[in-house]
């Protein structure tokens, strides 16, 4: 591995970070792979955070965003994956409570119909309980699950015709 020096490693680090927003854990994991000492790596991220590089408050709210507009994945499952790269609680329900409730609803309704489309089950209760666990693997709770799959179950004649 080629020797790297501090200077040229905070060089390379303000670029990785100006690609796309990052998490101090995922810098410092990219630092850990280097031969820097850990004191050097501290001052590092330091320096980033200081100069705006880092913000783990910026990463949690551009997090939320973009892995529920393009993943389509559900408050459950946002906030596992922040929680595992350790983002401090505090800012991860600041950035959930960003989601609009109406999007957020509509977008699981979606999901649910897209998914009721391709689903083979003999009755309507093998059917629910296939849509609530496709839901809850995409992050949704039950309780927001249950919501939409009721309504969504109960009216599959309207369903059937707005989607013709």
């Amino acid at each position: 591995m080629k020797e790297v020096n501090e200077p040229e490693m905070l060089r390379r680090m303000a670029a990785y970070c100006s690609s796309a927003e990052r998490c101090v854990q995922e810098v410092r994991k990219k630092l850990e792979a280097t031969t820097l000492q850990p004191e050097e790596a501290d001052r590092i991220v330091a320096r980033l955070l200081h100069e705006g590089f880092l913000d783990e408050q910026r990463f949690a709210r551009a997090f939320v965003n973009d892995k529920f507009r393009f993943n389509h994945w559900g408050k459950v499952k946002i906030d596992y994956e922040l929680r595992k790269k350790a983002i401090p609680p505090a800012y991860i329900e600041d950035a959930l409570e960003s989601l609009s409730e109406e999007s957020y609803m509509s977008d699981l309704v979606a999901l649910l119909k897209t998914k009721l489309k391709t689903l083979k089950a003999k009755d309507d209760r093998e059917r629910y309980y296939k849509l609530l666990r496709f839901a809850a693997g995409r992050g949704f709770s039950v309780q927001e699950a249950n919501v939409c799959i009721r309504k969504l179950l109960n009216n599959t004649e309207d369903y059937e015709t707005t989607m013709e």
